[in-house]
């Protein structure tokens, strides 16, 4: 399948050259990226075509629209949508305390980023691959679909339709549904194209100057690519539970990452957490996931999250701020509350073991076959996976507490917040006796906590399975809603793409609001 966005070719196409001419001047690349600059022993003409070398530097504007870790578009796409959404990190800054994503009313401009700025610069990349390519369905086409349909499947994750350029008009919207199976089929395009072309060998390396995430092994990018769409497949499970078992059972079948060294990570200097967290002070750990974590005296915590500045009464030392909080002081609200733990070459984390084994784990508890284990021994892998991830120590301790709760809120001294109690009750050891619901939010609450960083995937738990349960916004709202189900489509579209815009507000079935809920919210 062949599905390009004409709309954005025009406007975007000398862009794309543009930002790779500049990508080996920028201070903010990867490390060793002058490599990338000139051709190598791993970009031979015979793998990757004449165009190799410009093809190439696409495929590094994809991953690093896909993947974004640039400042201002991790802040601008994962931090303030997805992290904040997710209740990962909140807002430090007073500025923003009034309106934000997290109370629903963010600003236009925040509102259309994603769709303005960091669908174009992967889209015009992809078209351009695709020209170079001149119609070969070879390596590099089939790593450009992934990269794609990761993009926009963050997308459609956001706004629900979407345009994909999958309909006649290139510019109208397709349902969420429709994107789901399209970009499933695209997955299986691209699995299909690679496993002709490298079988099952391990040692199968191309592109390796190219690729900032697996430095040329693209079994990893098999595994990747099943393994995004084991994700889809649970994230359809209450939406279409027929299609969601196949594709779930497909994927497993197929390989999905089962191990830490596997895992989709990619290195952006500086990186975006870090800018957004420690250096500009802008984003703070949530009360939400702190709670969870301080109840449960989880290890990872301080993996997570720096000790606070200013130290609270207690003995707490890594403290979370409420989400909606209305922020004072943006000096007084970063030394009360806990920066990310993260440094200037902290990979970015977009896929990983942890993960899959929960997704596995629900697959059991949905009655899918081939899972590769019993809900309680893939539920158990996914913790020990990601305290492995995290160095955290043995997670046998963890793993087999039956008594931890998620605790209380107690709010920094002189915070901004106020104290809760817990909205869960929720322990971590496993049991095969508890009702099935029961079941299903012990593993999305540590699923969610497996996945921190990765919020938009926290946020997608939360809206999916209504797990984990939140804290109250500290502002209401006029959607009553304590997270958003959506965010709304970009206003630039009322004048640039009217009639397709209207379009798209029908297959919402709702308003074009933060209330309507996406496809696949069917709990």
């Amino acid at each position: 399948m062949t599905l390009v966005m004409k709309k954005y070719i025009s406007k975007t196409t000398i862009a794309g050259v543009a930002a790779v001419m500049a990508l080996g001047t920028l201070s903010s690349c990867t490390a060793g990226f002058e490599d990338a600059n000139r051709p190598g022993k791993y970009a031979s003409a015979e793998e990757l075509g004449r165009d190799n070398y410009t093809i190439g530097s696409f495929l590094v504007q994809m991953q690093n629209a896909v993947f974004p870790e640039q400042e201002n578009d991790f802040q601008m796409d994962q931090d303030l949508i997805g992290n904040y959404l997710g209740r990962y990190m909140t807002y430090a800054k007073d500025g923003w305390s009034s309106s934000n994503f997290a109370t629903m009313n963010a600003p236009a401009s925040w509102v259309r980023y994603p769709f303005k700025s960091i669908t174009p610069k992967f889209v015009s990349a992809f078209n351009e691959v695709l020209r170079l390519n001149a119609g070969k369905k070879d390596l590099n086409y089939a790593w450009a679909l992934i990269l794609r349909t990761h993009g926009y499947l963050r997308l459609t994750d956001k706004y629900g339709p979407f345009p994909i350029g999958a309909e006649e008009d290139a510019n109208a919207y397709s349902s969420q549904e429709v994107i789901y199976n399209k970009l499933i089929a695209d997955l299986d395009e691209a699995t299909t194209i690679l496993k002709a072309q490298i079988g099952g060998n391990e040692a199968f390396e191309a592109n390796k100057m190219y690729d900032k995430v697996y430095g040329g092994k693209f079994m990893n990018w098999m595994r990747f690519a099943n393994s995004l769409k084991l994700r889809m497949a649970v994230r359809m499970r209450f939406a279409d539970p027929v299609k969601a078992q196949k594709y779930g059972e497909e994927a497993v079948k197929a390989g999905v990452i089962n191990a830490n060294e596997q895992n989709c990570a990619i290195t952006f200097i500086p990186h975006g957490l870090y800018k957004t967290s420690v250096e500009w002070g802008d984003s703070r750990a949530c009360a939400d996931i702190e709670s969870y974590m301080n109840g449960y005296q989880d290890p990872r915590l301080p993996k997570y999250f720096k000790e606070v500045a200013e130290k609270a009464v207690g003995a707490r030392t890594i403290i979370g701020c409420r989400a909606g909080a209305k922020i004072g002081n943006k000096s007084i609200a970063d030394v009360k509350y806990s920066a990310a733990n993260v440094s200037n070459n902290t990979k970015g984390v977009w896929l990983t073991a942890a993960e899959m084994a929960f997704c596995q784990a629900e697959g059991v508890l949905a009655g899918w076959q081939g899972m590769g284990g019993t809900a309680k021994d893939l539920y158990e892998k996914g913790i020990r996976l990601s305290f492995e991830q995290w160095e955290a120590g043995d997670a046998t301790t963890y793993i087999y507490n039956s008594w931890n709760t998620p605790a209380n809120y107690q709010d920094a001294q002189d915070g901004f917040g106020q104290q809760a109690i817990s909205p869960s009750n929720i322990t971590v050891a496993w049991n095969d006796q508890d009702e099935e619901e029961k079941q299903l939010e012990r593993l999305i609450v540590q699923k969610w906590i497996a996945l921190y960083p990765n919020g938009q995937e926290g946020w997608c738990e939360i809206r999916r399975t209504g797990y984990p349960k939140v804290f109250k916004l500290m502002q209401s709202t006029a959607t009553g809603l304590q997270v958003a189900n959506r965010i709304p489509f970009a206003d630039t579209e009322i004048t640039e793409n009217p009639v397709n815009l209207e379009k798209a507000k029908a297959l919402l079935n709702g308003p074009d609001d933060y209330t309507t809920r996406m496809w696949w919210q069917k709990r």
